[in-house]
């Protein structure tokens, strides 16, 4: 998969990855309406190009308040990412190009308290997704809000993801209507502070082309 080449379908206003796009910028803005005053940190896994926190901070009045960590493997995308945040001056945006499945790509951004998990579970293995859910708490300071997606297409695990977030402690603030090709949710982390292990993976990027073998929106 070449994930330079996917982002295009962002550039058609009625594909389905714009209409997740317009959702989840909406989720991000709302917990930055809802963030108390002060710095707001933020994370967001397998970033891509930044187009949804990117785009939830464009314009927004608490913009200058957040301190992000975008990290995203593919180095074109990463700076993609870079001249995006530059463009809309947000010095505060950071762009790792490296592995996000590794704990210590968030060393010194967390714990965070907005967390994005976009386009990620719907790559990766039933097992991979557990554990990753297992070790979300560590990147979230209490009160966090994650918003996260997984497609609804069979095998639909997004159901069961609801399910292992409650039971790390996660309270569902909003999810997307059952109907949706998308599966789109925020949740807050109400469970006590548990600092993130180093030198830990915490999934392997399997990808949905490979998982499927036939082609939906991507996580």
């Amino acid at each position: 998969m070449d994930w330079h080449a996917w982002h295009q379908a962002y550039e058609r206003p009625d594909s389905a990855l714009t209409r997740r796009l317009r959702a989840v910028v909406a989720q991000v803005r709302a917990a930055l309406d809802a963030a108390p005053p002060g710095p707001v940190r933020a994370v967001s896994v397998c970033a891509g190009q930044g187009l949804d926190l990117l785009g939830a901070l464009d314009g927004h009045p608490r913009a200058d308040d957040v301190r992000a960590r975008l990290v995203e493997l593919d180095p074109r995308n990463a700076d993609a990412a870079r001249a995006a945040a530059a463009a809309l001056g947000l010095a505060g945006v950071d762009v790792v190009t490296g592995d996000a499945s590794l704990t210590d790509a968030y060393a010194g951004a967390v714990p965070a308290d907005l967390v994005l998990v976009v386009g990620v579970f719907g790559n990766l293995a039933d097992a991979d997704i557990e554990r990753t859910v297992r070790l979300l708490p560590g990147l979230c300071a209490p009160g966090a809000t994650v918003v996260w997606s997984r497609h609804r297409k069979a095998p639909d695990a997004f159901t069961r993801i609801r399910g292992l977030l409650a039971r790390e402690h996660f309270t569902e603030l909003w999810r997307s209507p059952d109907g949706d090709r998308q599966g789109l949710a925020a949740h807050r982390y109400d469970g006590p502070p548990r600092p993130l292990p180093p030198g830990e993976r915490m999934f392997t990027f399997v990808g949905y082309d490979v998982l499927a073998g036939e082609d939906v929106t991507g996580g």
